[in-house]
């Protein structure tokens, strides 16, 4: 019996990333600039999975690229945010594995902004 091919889902992705953000962020120091780079990163991550499936929804292929160019955005600003926040050494695996997904993140957003201009989706 063949393995069950897995569905790629963007949403669970950008809601997975926006969770492991939230979880990161428990462990971060409360310092008064981390506190303030700690809501923007909330903003941001979530905004992306929002964003998400406020395209998936989208009425129109202009609205939908539009949604697109948020994510795309929102995700660049995550990335931003993750390398403003002060941590000890000890959690740098997480933010690199974190930013290393808005990179992920962005390019997919990118590639769907592509085929949208060329007129493949």
């Amino acid at each position: 019996m063949d393995a069950p091919t897995k569905k790629y889902d963007l949403e669970e992705r950008t809601f997975d990333f926006a969770k492991h953000c939230k979880e990161f962020l428990k462990g971060i120091d409360r310092s008064i600039h981390n506190i303030e780079y700690y809501k923007q990163l909330i903003r941001s991550s979530g905004s992306v999975a929002a964003n998400c499936i406020e395209a998936n929804e989208s009425f129109s292929r202009n609205d939908y690229a539009h949604r697109i160019k948020i994510c795309r955005k929102e995700a660049k600003e995550s990335r931003l945010w993750l390398k403003l926040i002060d941590l000890g050494v000890f959690m740098e695996t997480e933010r690199e594995a974190l930013i290393q997904e808005t990179i992920e993140l962005t390019k997919i957003f990118g590639a769907i902004l592509e085929k949208i201009k060329e007129n493949k989706l």
